[in-house]
């Protein structure tokens, strides 16, 4: 073996190599030794893992020592190498199997063979030749090559009998053992192939013997041929390496193949097939086991679905634990084999997807040919929070914290591997456990451990912050319009509208913000994506010399949409160190985004808080939706008051100026004020701004009385005694941009897209398949054609994936795919498909990119709708 191939099988271990696989068969065959036909550095290789696997000694013959030796004297040291072989051990049986610079030089082991046995007539040992590429194949494949090129060459007794054939793949000792108990419950006469229960899974020996003394015999073998039937625990072997088909195939020998019985539907249906061929009834500890194993799953069903595990391994290891963590309602986000085995995804698509649509999940991934780079990236990509697999993956488990929970070969870095069992009732049901207890595990010690280092930070270094942050703060307030009444007609601000979610239903507000005529909160023209709000920040910037505070106050709630807030606020603070940041919120979500408001850089913090008694609460929202549940009534008010109050003294205790508004509603909490502003003193609030309601249309309160303009000022000089009240609020809308008395809005945004306009250059994303015309859905897209019209010419510039999966963003699973779609696109001024839904259409009207639809082909289409967006765009102007 080369220093390249070592190397490729440290970065791919999952994949291992075929002569690893045929040494792991032999050891399963009574008197059997094995030789590689190679460099001594796969025997040491093999050697060494299986020895801390299994934890027993190893012996395997190497017919080199060196790379060289093969290469130039590779039949000589073969001949010479079987001749020491049997000198030294007397073996029964020798599996003679290649590697990797053999096979490359082409060496025929069947005529090196078959020249042994005809210069050494006297020898009565049987060689058996296996061809095991180490680069051409893996483990999984070696192993049934291996069983194939034994039962092949083995001399066979055609004479029926009364015996059962069971063929295993790569399984445990300790699985080899039960499938034995429960082939002997049946009664059954059976030969197993291989049989590894005591070879690699051993007594205690004073004296140690260097050949397997148990395992399947040569002559057990010989009488397979004339079975009743042969049962081939397995999935995914190769008709060409498969035992069941060769004796199907040559001696009339009926062939059954069965998943490994992992998980109730395959143990139920591995039983029922004995039960079947045995005519015995199912043991009653069988049926006890069972009851017991559907007793765990229901106790552990309620923790099991926070599960997102990736499973990897060979075929059939990962296909039968995939089947056991679906039944159980752990969800695999990641399924992954090193074996080239494309219909792992064929037979196990359909089924995970079910359970993935019953969870709303979007994503997960099934692949073969895979090696731990892509085992690493689709873990975190996904979301995983357990890893199922050999301990090659520690690596993972070390550098991302995701537990790892081994199981299949090699396990080198714990012992009992081979004593772990994972078929049958009480093998997966030990799975199961584990699993359940790496989940809750996992959630109690990981929360603890991120609240501690996202919250604590040393009482020295937190003083020094502070204090420091604080005198930056106050000399921002001094310049924000809202804080300070002398500077409310010198400095200007600027409203950015890209927060249209909101997670309350106030009664006295409708969701509706595409009014032009309403000067209100929660009122805008459009609502603008990430990207480009950054755009029309430089542009105002560029009119105003005077925009010292950028706030985000809507049209919903800034908290109900942070990975928008998130975004907008890191592009500006790119461009600009020294912006003020202001946020408004309902407080909701207050408590879970604190800390990462003041890392962005927010100084100031407005939050609607209405009251402070459940009670009166109550009546004022229609409900909270919280954590996706709606709740109503006092539950939804005293979830709601809690994170207020939270949220805003996390806030005030780090240096941030929180103000508190504060809507006057007749009847309702008028008289409660005085108690909400003694309450925000408390709290180390700045100032309180006591608002009038604005009756809207279509809302709970539109007919309640009002409080006058008398009444408002009233209370705020009676709640002056308790805190700071502002006197010069505007109730600003959602898009404001200027100072406070003179709002510019809706003139800078038309300038914007009259600017836009003018210089006739557009982009449009295309959905379409043949790269040609216009002919795919929007949402079966997974790229986008990218154009740009520019001065009358349509240009191809790119080509752009769409991103199913997160980049490390906190929230990015919680994206819909619609989501997914737009933020490919959300630079675009239109975006052309075949067809489209209504819900795409909301969501791409509400980032301000137009829609068209059409069958064009793709230049004709852009120049058509260019135009027409150019044309309308004039139009609009003309009028206004």
């Amino acid at each position: 073996m080369s220093k390249e191939d070592y190397v490729s099988l440290t970065v791919n271990p999952c994949k291992m190599c075929m002569p690893m696989g045929v040494v792991n068969a032999t050891y399963g065959i009574k008197g059997c030794m094995t030789i590689l036909h190679g460099s001594q550095g796969c025997s040491t290789y093999i050697r060494r893992h299986m020895a801390t696997h299994f934890n027993e000694p190893i012996d395997i013959a190497s017919s080199s020592l060196t790379e060289q030796g093969t290469v130039y004297g590779g039949e000589k040291n073969l001949l010479k190498g079987l001749k020491n072989l049997i000198k030294l051990y007397n073996p029964e049986v020798i599996a003679i199997a290649t590697t990797c610079l053999a096979e490359t030089i082409g060496e025929d082991i069947v005529r090196i063979s078959k020249i042994f046995e005809e210069k050494n007539p006297n020898e009565k040992v049987k060689l058996i030749p296996i061809s095991s590429p180490g680069y051409g194949g893996t483990q999984f494949g070696g192993y049934f090559s291996a069983l194939r090129g034994i039962v092949e060459n083995v001399e066979m007794k055609e004479e029926k009998n009364n015996k059962v054939n069971i063929v295993t793949g790569p399984i445990s000792p300790a699985d080899t053992r039960k499938i034995k108990d429960i082939l002997g419950d049946f009664n059954l006469d059976y030969i197993l192939l291989p049989d590894i229960s005591e070879n690699l899974d051993g007594i205690h020996k004073k004296v140690y013997e260097r050949l397997p003394e148990n395992g399947t015999s040569i002559e057990d073998i010989s009488f397979m041929a004339g079975a009743r039937m042969t049962i081939e625990l397995t999935t995914f072997v190769d008709d060409n390496s498969s035992v069941g088909k060769y004796l199907e195939e040559n001696y009339g020998v009926k062939n059954i193949r069965l998943n490994l019985p992992r998980g109730i539907r395959d143990t139920d249906n591995f039983l029922n097939v004995l039960s079947n061929i045995s005519g015995e009834k199912i043991p009653e500890k069988y049926v006890k086991e069972r009851g017991r194993y559907l007793d765990a799953m229901i106790d552990s069903h309620k923790y099991n679905a926070e599960g997102r595990i990736a499973i990897f391994g060979e075929p059939d290891y990962v296909y039968s634990t995939v089947r056991m963590v679906l039944e159980i309602g752990v969800f695999p986000v990641l399924i992954a084999t090193g074996d080239v085995c494309p219909s792992l995804e064929k037979a196990l698509y359909e089924e995970v997807k079910e359970l993935a649509d019953a969870l709303f999940i979007e994503d997960f991934k099934i692949i073969d040919d895979a090696d731990f780079v892509d085992i690493e990236k689709y873990s975190i990509k996904l979301g995983a929070n357990i890893l199922i697999g050999n301990s090659d993956g520690r690596r993972i488990e070390e550098k991302y914290n995701i537990p790892l929970i081994r199981g299949g070969f090699p396990i080198h870095d714990r012992v009992g591997g081979q004593r772990i069992l994972s078929i049958g009732y009480e093998g997966s049901l030990s799975i199961s456990d584990s699993i359940t207890n790496m989940i809750l595990d996992r959630k109690h010690s990981v929360f603890r451990e991120t609240t501690f280092n996202k919250y604590y930070k040393g009482e020295k270094k937190m003083k020094s912050l502070e204090e420091k942050k604080v005198v930056t703060i106050k000399d921002k307030t001094k310049t924000h319009p809202c804080f300070s009444c002398e500077s409310a007609h010198k400095y200007a601000r600027m409203h950015l509208p890209i927060a249209p979610k909101c997670n309350i239903s106030c009664n006295y507000c409708y969701r509706k913000y595409d009014c032009v005529n309403e000067s209100r909160p929660g009122v805008t023209t459009e609502v603008l994506s990430p990207v480009k709000a950054f755009e029309k920040y430089k542009f105002v910037k560029s009119k105003m010399p005077n925009l010292k505070v950028i706030g985000i106050a809507g049209p919903g709630d800034a908290l109900a949409n942070f990975d928008n807030v998130r975004e907008t606020l890191k592009l500006i603070r790119a461009d600009n160190p020294e912006m003020t940041f202001c946020i408004s919120t309902n407080g909701l979500m207050l408590p879970f985004y604190a800390e990462e408001l003041i890392n962005l850089g927010v100084s100031h913090v407005t939050v609607t808080m209405n009251g402070i008694n459940p009670h009166i609460i109550s009546k004022i929202y229609k409900y909270v939706n919280y954590l996706g549940v709606t709740y109503t009534g006092m539950e939804g008010a005293e979830i709601l008051l809690t994170n207020q109050l939270s949220g805003i003294k996390y806030l005030t205790e780090r240096g941030i100026v929180v103000k508190v508004n504060i809507v006057m509603l007749k009847g309702i909490n008028d008289k409660h004020i005085y108690d909400v502003t003694k309450k925000a003193k408390e709290l180390g609030v700045e100032i309180t701004n006591i608002m009038q309601m604005i009756p809207v249309k279509g809302s709970v309160f539109e007919n309640m009385p009002l409080v006058s303009n008398i009444e408002i000022n009233e209370m705020r000089k009676k709640c002056g005694e308790n805190i700071k009240q502002m006197f010069h609020c505007k109730q600003c809308r959602a898009d404001a941009i200027g100072t406070l008395n003179n709002d510019q809005g809706l003139k800078l945004s038309m300038e914007l897209k009259d600017k836009k306009v003018s210089g006739r250059h557009l982009k449009f994303a295309v959905a379409t398949r043949s790269g040609m015309t216009i002919d795919m859905h929007f949402g079966q897209a997974e790229e986008f054609y990218i154009y740009e019209y520019r001065n009358d010419t349509v240009m191809f510039l790119e080509k752009r994936n769409v991103d199913r999966y997160c980049n490390g963003e906190a929230n990015c699973k919680s994206d819909s795919k619609i989501e997914k779609l737009i933020k490919t696109i959300d630079d675009c001024n239109g975006v052309i498909s075949l067809r489209i839904g209504e819900e795409p259409k909301k969501k791409l009207k509400e980032n301000n990119i137009r829609i068209f639809t059409s069958c064009e082909r793709i230049e004709d289409a852009v120049a058509i709708f260019a135009k027409e967006i150019i044309n309308k765009s004039e139009r609009e102007y003309a009028i206004k």
